[in-house]
């Protein structure tokens, strides 16, 4: 006898949608069958009318476990991307302190333990101050390394610690550790001399207004700093992972790279291909993020690189903060931090898109939920409906729209989600199944569920 039964759907299996019906036990889904052909299981979902997808994947996401519990904890935090069809996300490391070596990621991986729903990966620290603990790390099965091209923000040292290449020599020494592990390193591509230049001299012209944010980030910092991550990446020839890219300019480069036989993994976020600038002029820092939010023509000309597959994957930068410290960018837009939730709105925002015909349906489902898993090397664990595969699985119903509300967002961030206030998604999340476990349903989270997240290790790679 199955444990669960999904039949009726239409499913996403082998790069195309068709009907079938899925069944799942002991976790790991066991048969993919012409409708009707399952054997009986203890309970059966009937998902007529909708689309069965691989779980969901989110790239690139920020609780604040340990350090910052008050802005978002694992348990509160996870029930947000099982209630957005996420079944497995990637933590960054921003925390009190970064995961830099095996301890500090033993610690973040026993709180994510005790109070997940869904499956996670961790990504590593790799900054300039502790080099030699770079390779070790790698040991303890993370998915990816990070690092941020720039200082730590003011008054976030604590958060930044052993994550920050601050210059070129942090940098290079950096690729040069992760090489070694054959695992791939992701930057935060922001020039930071450029940016602390531009700060410098707008606040010396009293210029602390919410678009002076905008005004200190414009495209050129994220292209030369996207520039330089790729020159040097291919001087160590290490793989780069470019995160939340935002300008058509930085796509360009990545582009080109590719097209050189290069292994660049580029990552793009919902806010920047449906947000501009203007959202910064209304809401001042509740729309505040880094890479800062640019001109309507270049948003929408971003969808040029989404649609010619120079984006691999989209992740949300999930960022979770108070209120209050929002608020401190009321008078001086500068002092509040940067970043906004998103973890239980990037599958649905990206697949209203594909409704409306922006992009396909299969190449959202490709963005969301498979190339992760193939380009982080979970696959075919995860991002994949086929026997043998976990049972991770994300039912949407095309049929229905349901206008967002920050008030019923899952997120201990809720307070903070303005920018998408009243907004209309073009599906539901009805159902997200992780390994065979329905964590969420009808968009009322299990929250006896916490816990059963599981960490994700990738394959082996060859090491060099």
């Amino acid at each position: 006898m199955l444990d669960l039964a999904i039949v009726n759907g239409t499913a996403f299996i082998e790069g195309g949608f068709r009907s079938a019906d899925i069944g799942i036990k002991n976790e790991r889904i066991v048969i993919v069958a012409e409708p009707g052909a399952l054997p009986e299981a203890a309970r059966t979902i009937d998902t007529a009318g909708k689309h069965i997808l691989p779980g969901g994947i989110d790239t690139h996401v920020h609780y604040r476990d340990p350090g910052h519990a008050e802005r978002e904890t694992f348990a509160v935090g996870t029930r947000a991307a099982a209630a957005g069809g996420c079944t497995t996300f990637f933590e960054h490391p921003i925390s009190i302190p970064p995961q830099y070596n095996a301890e500090i990621l033993h610690n973040r991986m026993a709180l994510c333990k005790k109070g997940s729903c869904v499956d996670y990966c961790f990504f590593g620290a790799a900054g300039g101050e502790f080099p030699e603990e770079i390779e070790p790390l790698s040991h303890e099965g993370v998915v990816a390394y990070k690092t941020f091209l720039h200082e730590a923000p003011e008054g976030r040292a604590a958060e930044f610690k052993g994550l920050t290449s601050a210059n070129n020599f942090q940098l290079m020494r950096a690729l040069k550790e992760v090489k070694k592990t054959g695992l791939t390193l992701a930057a935060h591509a922001e020039d930071n001399e450029l940016v602390t230049g531009n700060i410098r001299q707008l606040r010396s012209i009293g210029r602390v207004d919410y678009l002076a944010h905008c005004e200190s980030r414009p495209p050129i910092v994220e292209i030369e700093a996207v520039a330089k991550m790729l020159r040097f990446g291919k001087e160590v020839g290490c793989p780069i992972e470019l995160v939340h890219i935002s300008t058509c300019g930085a796509m360009e480069l990545a582009k080109q790279a590719k097209l050189e036989g290069r292994k660049v993994l580029v990552e793009t976020c919902p806010h920047y291909l449906l947000l501009d600038e203007s959202y910064v002029k209304e809401y001042g820092p509740y729309a505040k993020c880094n890479p800062a939010l640019r001109k309507k023509e270049e948003v929408e000309k971003l969808w040029d690189y989404v649609l010619d597959g120079t984006v691999d994957f989209i992740g949300s930068d999930h960022s979770p903060f108070l209120v209050s410290e929002k608020e401190t960018g009321n008078n001086d837009i500068f002092i509040a931090p940067s970043g906004f939730p998103g973890v239980d709105l990037r599958l649905p925002l990206i697949i209203t898109e594909a409704k409306r015909g922006r992009i396909s349906l299969d190449r959202a489902v490709e963005l969301l939920c498979v190339n992760p898993a193939k380009l982080f090397n979970i696959f075919p664990q995860k991002g994949t409906i086929s026997a043998g595969s976990d049972g991770d699985l994300t039912i949407i119903d095309l049929n229905k729209e349901v206008v967002f509300h920050a008030k019923d967002s899952y997120s201990q961030a809720k307070d903070i989600m303005k920018v998408y206030e009243g907004w209309n998604l073009g599906c539901s999340v009805d159902y997200t199944i992780v390994r065979g476990r329905i964590v969420m349903e009808e968009g009322i989270v299990d929250e006896s569920a916490a816990g059963w997240g599981d960490f994700v290790r990738p394959a082996l790679r060859k090491r060099s």
